[in-house]
């Protein structure tokens, strides 16, 4: 009994380690404008992103586009290059807009865009080209967003919680914003719940001052 405790101590210890050192990746660069809490109002250096849209429900879409991107990253392009990982993994609801009424979007699937960031180093010539027609390769400019950040299970509950407090946040700070919440995920799945680092951000416009 006691060797099966020491067991599963050392399983514990060895899955907060390497959680720890698979999260230390190459992330985007931005700097900090504002912190209050666990709510930071960013602006992002320009990145280049991979996407994929993928449709269902939210865990299963984001799985799905995750698999389209990794294996893109680690060598099923055109030069068979072999990139390095960052983080986060984001993903944001492809939103329609309802053309006449609502009743246009019934029976419609969700449409989740899944997206990496490339490693810096590249520019939008020199990345390799996806074997897949289904990955895009976007160039983004610097942009500000708002961000609140989390730990735990990136559940539908957890993400839902933080979200409202994170438009609470915006609503009585009066800030403007641009599109839908992005989830950003910065650690691999056996990471254990206290030690990840999860995101909500919704982007910000300049303003004409800036």
């Amino acid at each position: 009994m006691k060797i099966l405790i020491l067991i599963s101590v050392v399983l514990v210890i060895l899955a907060a380690l390497l959680g720890t050192l698979m999260s230390h990746v190459e992330q985007p660069k931005y700097r900090v404008i504002l912190a209050e809490n666990n709510i930071e109002l960013r602006e992002y250096a320009p990145l280049l992103l991979a996407e994929v849209e993928v449709s269902g429900e939210r865990k299963e879409a984001i799985n799905q586009g995750f698999k389209m991107l990794a294996d893109y990253i680690f060598g099923n392009n055109v030069s068979k290059t072999k990139m390095g990982m960052t983080a986060p993994v984001t993903s944001e609801l492809n939103e329609k807009l309802a053309m006449t009424a609502p009743v246009m979007q019934q029976g419609q699937e969700d449409k989740w865009k899944v997206r990496f960031v490339m490693p810096t180093g590249y520019t939008l010539d020199t990345l390799p080209k996806p074997n897949s027609s289904r990955i895009n390769l976007i160039p983004i400019p610097t942009k500000r967003f708002v961000v609140i950040r989390f730990s735990g299970l990136a559940g539908e509950d957890n993400i839902q919680l933080h979200t409202e407090e994170l438009k609470a946040y915006i609503s009585e700070k009066k800030l403007k914003t641009v599109g839908s919440p992005v989830l950003a995920f910065y650690n691999p799945p056996w990471t254990l719940p206290f030690l990840r680092r999860n995101e909500v951000m919704i982007e910000v416009p300049f303003s004409p001052r800036d």
